[in-house]
């Protein structure tokens, strides 16, 4: 028994929960930032450098099959089961991770931020216990 109760503190500690709820979170933000990148980064990037897709870097490392009628995309050529050397959606995940990481750095930042504590005021002197204050009277009082 106490090694489900041992399990139990573990599963409701705080730093558990957190963690839970930042994966959770996390996997969702990481969507957002998918988007951003897919949607509205790699076009223009796309466009400064030529209009190019990004997605369609590849390099085919065998022929597609002889029956293959398709477009010689990224896309096709994989649902036709040819291997690719896709440098180009690569560049686009690594983006994306860039982009995510820089945004984790600046909320991080923040939190760190809004956590910092104001200096404390400086203490008063520290109150003497009471038995201290009695030793030394007698001390003083032996001194005269």
């Amino acid at each position: 028994m106490s090694f489900l109760k041992e399990f139990k503190e573990f599963a409701v500690k705080g730093n558990v929960v957190d963690l839970a709820v930042g994966v959770i979170i996390g996997g969702a933000f990481g969507k957002i930032v998918d988007s951003i990148v897919k949607d509205l980064i790699m076009p223009v990037v796309g466009k400064v450098v030529g209009g190019l897709d990004f997605t369609n870097y590849f390099v085919m490392l065998s022929n597609p099959p002889a029956d293959f009628k398709g477009p010689m995309t990224y896309e096709a050529l994989t649902k036709a089961g040819v291997p690719l050397f896709a440098y180009g959606s690569f560049l686009t995940i690594l983006l994306n991770f860039l982009i995510l990481a820089f945004i984790i750095f600046l909320m991080i930042k923040q939190i760190n931020r809004l956590k910092r504590e104001e200096p404390a005021a400086p203490a008063e002197a520290p109150v003497t216990p009471e038995e201290v204050v009695l030793l030394r009277e007698i001390r003083d009082s032996l001194k005269r």
